[in-house]
């Protein structure tokens, strides 16, 4: 596998984190994108989540929601301790994190930055996201992922 190899993948595997890599076919142009991925892989699309860089009082945030709902950038500018959020300029967050849109993971990023993951994440015993490059979905215990990103855990997803 070590074609599918990103810097996502090399953090788990140094860390010896379990995980279970799941290659898909979904243009990254698809509308419902991440419920088409969901079945891709498999998987119930509520544990499916995507990473979103926002800003967050002008600081680049990490927000993982799940890809069945949207992100309410109110809460998370709360969870982040700031006062207003708003989706990070496209060619920022993937300089800044290494990674493309439609591939950025929440792990490996270039630059670590804040990150915010939904409390729903703690609803199941794995969840699904990006590996760090289109095509690939990464499936881990939720603890691992809070733990390596030293994320916050709060609401910040809606239906």
């Amino acid at each position: 596998m070590a074609s599918q190899g990103t810097p996502a993948t090399a953090l788990l595997t140094k860390q010896k984190v379990t995980h279970t890599l799941h290659p898909y076919e979904v243009s990254a142009d698809s509308p419902n994108y991440g419920a088409l991925v969901a079945e891709a892989i498999g998987a119930d699309p509520a544990r499916v989540f995507k990473t979103l860089v926002t800003e967050v009082d002008g600081r680049l945030t990490v927000a993982v929601v799940p890809v069945t709902g949207e992100i309410d950038l109110k809460a998370l500018a709360a969870a982040a301790g700031g006062k207003k959020a708003a989706m990070a300029d496209r060619d920022l967050a993937e300089k800044t994190t290494g990674y493309v849109r439609g591939g950025i993971s929440p792990l490996g990023q270039r630059k670590r930055l804040p990150t915010v993951i939904d409390r729903s994440a703690l609803d199941g015993e794995a969840m699904y996201v990006s590996a760090g490059k289109r095509g690939l979905q990464l499936q881990l215990a939720p603890a691992d992922l809070v733990r390596l990103t030293q994320a916050v855990l709060a609401p910040i997803a809606r239906p």
